[in-house]
């Protein structure tokens, strides 16, 4: 796999850094991969937009900040406004399909979106927006395997919330596939 960089961006208290954190986990810990993370918050702690960078790679890492990420997970309109610019050439942009509404798109990024917050209202608990993202965004990028993502999220989560956050993974993980089944074979290139 070559060199991916990776943009993750919503407001505090959604869980943005912890999906960075569990995305670089499984790259590097369980996936055999190397992967860096940087972490950005705006002033105030909850509220704000903030962000985490990733890169996962086969190779070492020498240089940890992004440059222009080829893949982007936003998880509110603040994010989508302040970051989509940064998206690399042909780059994935993956959104939360009712907090962000996509606008002046270019033509070559490659657009995904979920209800995660929908999937996460149904499962009970709102606050696992971000695990069902990480299985849309595993399932749509494939930069990390899925068993890998899982065994992430199973010692990154707090003790007792593992089964709920497995089936937040879970719905997002096949809500991805879902999405990829109908999208035609020359258009993932």
């Amino acid at each position: 796999m070559p060199r991916t960089e990776i943009k993750i961006g919503g407001f505090g208290g959604q869980g943005v850094i912890l999906s960075g954190y569990i995305l670089g986990r499984a790259a590097s810990i369980f996936d055999s991969k190397s992967a860096t993370m940087i972490q950005a918050f705006g002033p105030e702690a909850r509220g704000s937009a903030c962000s985490a960078e990733l890169i996962i790679s086969n190779e070492a890492i020498t240089y940890p900040y992004i440059v222009a990420p080829n893949v982007m997970v936003v998880m509110s309109q603040e994010a989508y406004t302040k970051f989509s610019p940064q998206l690399a050439q042909g780059g994935m942009l993956l959104t939360e399909e009712d907090l962000v509404v996509t606008h002046n798109l270019r033509s070559d990024i490659k657009h995904y979106s979920i209800p995660a917050t929908r999937i996460a209202e149904e499962l009970g608990k709102r606050l696992v927006l971000n695990i069902v993202m990480l299985g849309f965004a595993t399932a749509i990028t494939n930069v990390v395997g899925r068993e890998a993502a899982r065994k992430a999220v199973k010692v990154s989560v707090p003790k007792g919330t593992e089964e709920l956050n497995f089936a937040a993974f879970e719905k997002g993980y096949e809500y991805g596939l879902e999405v990829l089944k109908k999208i035609p074979e020359k258009s993932l290139a």
